[in-house]
């Protein structure tokens, strides 16, 4: 039996924002648009990586890192300072906040379990409107891993002092529900990224076509 859960963290590359405007200026320093997805799918798989070996991942270092490998150094830092700093101006996905509102306004504690720094997630979601809605931030550099390992789903529960059984994940990426499951979490899968799960992964408790529906469906758990 699953219960609804006390605290929801959404993810926030992806889930909340949307990373396509990068594309533009990577046109701007000279790059294909395409090469956006092979770049956040090199970031991702250098981040982990690096978690399995039981070493940091600092945001900022890995994407600059990752993104002078996918151009094959064709880029002068100041093109990936250029590229790098956008990740603080992308705009939010249509249904974010009124899929966090919804959630708040029903007294559920509403957060954030994302990759980048406390400081610039907070900066974002202040821009992006959606601070307001966002109770607690929690992030790999805090927890000192990156998803999907299990120790960063149980650094939150306990960061905000709630059994891991009561607090959900919502993600667009199956393999982050995935480590929420193994850790023992609800959670909430969009499928607006990825069409389908996958049979490689753990079903999530709720799957829904976008954000508010799998807000509704987590909070129906009974």
């Amino acid at each position: 039996m699953a219960y609804p859960p006390n605290v929801v963290l959404f993810d926030v590359l992806e889930t909340l924002i949307d990373l396509d405007p990068l594309a533009v200026r990577l046109e701007e320093v000279g790059q294909p648009a395409h090469i956006l997805e092979p770049w956040f799918l090199r970031f991702q798989r250098d981040a982990m990586a690096l978690t399995l070996a039981g070493d940091p991942a600092p945001f900022e270092a890995v994407a600059r890192e990752s993104l002078r490998t996918e151009t094959k150094l064709a880029l002068t830092e100041w093109d990936i300072d250029y590229v790098v700093e956008g990740f603080a101006t992308l705009p939010t996905f249509d249904d974010a906040v009124p899929a966090l509102k919804k959630l708040s306004e029903a007294g559920v504690s509403v957060g954030c379990l994302t990759v980048n720094s406390p400081e610039k997630t907070r900066s974002f979601l202040e821009g992006a409107g959606l601070y307001g809605f966002v109770d607690r931030i929690v992030t790999a550099q805090d927890a000192g891993v990156w998803k999907p390992h299990p120790d960063i789903y149980r650094f939150a529960a306990k960061h905000l002092d709630t059994p891991i059984e009561r607090l959900a994940l919502v993600a667009v990426h199956a393999w982050d529900c995935h480590g929420a499951k193994r850790a023992g979490a609800l959670a909430g899968w969009c499928a607006r990224l990825e069409c389908e799960p996958g049979d490689v992964f753990l079903s999530a408790d709720v799957t829904g076509g976008d954000l508010v529906e799998v807000a509704d469906k987590l909070m129906s758990l009974h």
